[in-house]
Parts: structure tokens; C-alpha cells; sequence
């Protein structure tokens, strides 16, 4: 590898100080798959494997700052961007992506914890819809956040390619939701300009899975930093989760992490 030319990619995600997911998870991946990391943190997170005891967001201006600091001197090759508790912290990004033409955003729409903990309010959710994801290349939702930007109730395969026509043509983003185990076989269904493309998935036994949403989608921004196209970033970030699951990582007493180190470049 010549590191001399490494590709660059920026989380704007909360922290976790347990390491398994958000901005921590993050930089893991993507140092794993061959990217430099950047973050720029939306909040401060007390959480393990078992809960979220605690939230401490940015503030606006301070996030903006942190932004501008990564943009003016390492200008990222892709953004991947996460955990985003309030409508302020979602326009500032919104505004400094379009001022600086930031390019290959990948938006995972944080809304709820592994652990059920609710990570955005209602009002966020909105500005999500109006600012960032029309400006999104592609969106990870799973199951319940697809429910919530189609508006409809997903129960199976048909449900998820309806919801994600429905996300596509309301905010022209391209769409992979996750279908995880609730619906399928962790079969994933990638929906970009009216074509569904399935991504076959392998059931992996591992109750382990903090952090799979932030780790999947900063795989995905990695690739596309790297060149490949959204179907061949998507592929290889599906192979590299199923990998770090496949070590069979047990840390912690709830859903521990991912071995993040899989692979590594």
C-alpha cells in the first residue's frame, strides 16, 4: 500500500466510550479497510454494552468548528455521519457539507440504540429529512428508521423494497436497508435510481452486534473513498462485518462489539 497517497474519510458521529460503536468504531473501521479517519463529535455518550446511561451534546458552533478544522487542511474523500441527537447539530452539517461540496456522504440515521435508547428527538428527525438526506449519496437505515422515513410498516421483503422506492423518491438519495434478523437472513436491499439490488447475508450465531449500523456504514464510506463504486463498497463492507463477527469477540456484559482489527490493512 502506498500510504503516502491513503485515502481520507470523515465520521461526524457521537462518542462511545466503550469503544463498540460511534466515532470510536468508526476509525477502527476504517483504518481496518485501509482509510485515514477523521471525527468530528456530536455528543459525548456514558454507554456500554448494556445501556446508555448518559448524553452530552455539542454545541452547535463547536461542531462547526471541528468541521472546519478537517476541511481546510485534510479535505476528506467521503463523510460518513451518524449519531446526530438535535436539529441545530443536523443543519450545521447540512450547511458546511453544501459550503465545502463535500462529496460521497454516507448518512446512517441513528435513531434508536441497540440497547433502545433513544438517540434523536423529533424534531431532528424532520430537519434529517429536510437537510441532510436530500444531499446524502447513500443512507443505511434498518428496519425501524426505514419505518419512520417511508412511513410505512415493513414486515418482509415486498415492505422493504416499498419503503425504500418511497425513501428514494421523496429524498433522492440511494437507499440500502438493513434487513437484519428481523426480516431475513441479514439481507440487505441497496435501491439506487429505481433498481433494487439484494445483498445476500449469512446468518452468523454471534449475540454480539454493538455498533454493526456505525461500523457497517463507515466501511461502506471507506470503499467509496478508496474508488470503488456503491455496489462494490457495499460488498466489501458486508464481508468485512461478517468477518469481525465471525472471530466470535465476547467483551462485556450486554451485546459486546465487533473485533474491528478483522483484516486490517
Amino acid at each position: 500500500m502506498n500510504y503516502s497517497k491513503m485515502k481520507t474519510a470523515l465520521t461526524i458521529a457521537g462518542s462511545d466510550c466503550s469503544g463498540g460503536a460511534g466515532i470510536q468504531a468508526d476509525i477502527k473501521t476504517m483504518l481496518a479497510n485501509g482509510v485515514y479517519g477523521m471525527s468530528a463529535i456530536t455528543a459525548l455518550t456514558a454507554q456500554n454494552t448494556m445501556e446508555v446511561t448518559a448524553i452530552s451534546e455539542v454545541a452547535p458552533e463547536f461542531l462547526g468548528q471541528q468541521i472546519d478544522a478537517v476541511f481546510t487542511d485534510i479535505f476528506p474523500d467521503a463523510v460518513k455521519t451518524g449519531m446526530i441527537p438535535n436539529a441545530e447539530l443536523i443543519e450545521v452539517i447540512a450547511e458546511r457539507m453544501e459550503f465545502y461540496k463535500a462529496k460521497n456522504i454516507v448518512v446512517d440515521p441513528v435513531m434508536i440504540a441497540t440497547s433502545g435508547a433513544r438517540l434523536i428527538s423529533e424534531e431532528a428527525v424532520i430537519v434529517l429529512k429536510e437537510k441532510l438526506l436530500p444531499i446524502a449519496t447513500v443512507i443505511t437505515p434498518n428496519i425501524s428508521e426505514a419505518e419512520v422515513l417511508s412511513g410505512i410498516k415493513i414486515s418482509d421483503k415486498a415492505d422493504m423494497e416499498t419503503a425504500a422506492d418511497i425513501i428514494f423518491k421523496n429524498y433522492g438519495c440511494a437507499v440500502l436497508l438493513k434487513g437484519g434478523h428481523s426480516i431475513s437472513d441479514a439481507n440487505d436491499l441497496l435501491y439506487e435510481n429505481e433498481e433494487a439490488t439484494w445483498f445476500e447475508g449469512v446468518r452468523i450465531n454471534n449475540p454480539n452486534t454493538h455498533g454493526t449500523g456505525c461500523t457497517l456504514s463507515s466501511a461502506i464510506a471507506s470503499n467509496i473513498a478508496k474508488g470503488y463504486d456503491l455496489k462494490k463498497s457495499i460488498k466489501l463492507a458486508k464481508e468485512y462485518i461478517s468477518a469481525a463477527l465471525s472471530t466470535m469477540l465476547d467483551l462485556g456484559n450486554g451485546s459486546g462489539p465487533l473485533n474491528h482489527g478483522i483484516g486490517a490493512i
